[in-house]
């Protein structure tokens, strides 16, 4: 369809520049008409989308048996890298979240004190190329993978996020915690 539209415009712009050559405005209105035609196309396609992607999840319209909200369901769904019926890869969400790559560890849970201590540390952590946690360096694992060594505030910065398996946020913070008190 959209293949369809691009050709009218092409054609449209093509009659354009007929009708300012020819001085012609017959050429002008013809041109027009084949760019309202394609814009006309274009919203029927995209009613046709819609309607097609309410009819295939009608189930999310309504709270499920856990007490999900509507359209809940629609926002795991795009977090996949899955291609979707047209044959189009879904989108991430705008809150950051990654999709979980097979094999990967999940994610750290730090609570805000960790949070702000990790963020201000420039203790080495290492991060692995195409994925998005940060590790310690005894972690289980990296095994043999090839690493790259960041400081921990600079990982944050660039959308790393702690392990699960080696905890560096609670091991960080805790870390520095205690060398603090020895100071003291």
């Amino acid at each position: 369809m959209l293949y369809f539209v691009l050709i009218l415009v092409l054609a449209a712009l093509g009659l354009v520049v007929t009708a300012l050559i020819t001085a012609n405005s017959l050429w002008a209105w013809i041109s027009i008409g084949l760019s309202v035609l394609a814009g006309l196309l274009l919203v029927v396609d995209w009613l046709r989308r819609r309607a097609a992607a309410r009819a295939q999840s009608p189930a999310d319209a309504e709270p499920d048996a856990e007490g999900d909200e509507p359209g809940e369901k629609d926002a795991e769904r795009e977090t996949t890298d899955e291609p979707t019926e047209e044959g189009q890869t879904a989108l991430l969400p705008a809150t950051g979240e990654l999709k979980t790559v097979a094999g990967e560890p999940a994610e750290e849970q730090t609570d805000a004190a960790d949070l702000l201590v990790v963020s201000a540390l420039e203790t080495e952590v290492l991060v692995v190329d195409e994925y998005p946690r940060y590790h310690l360096g005894g972690c289980t694992w990296l095994e043999s993978k090839d690493t790259i060594p960041l400081p921990v505030k600079e990982a944050r910065d660039l959308g790393f996020t702690p392990c699960a398996l080696c905890t560096p946020d609670a091991t960080l913070a805790a870390e520095h915690r205690e060398k603090r008190e020895s100071r003291k």
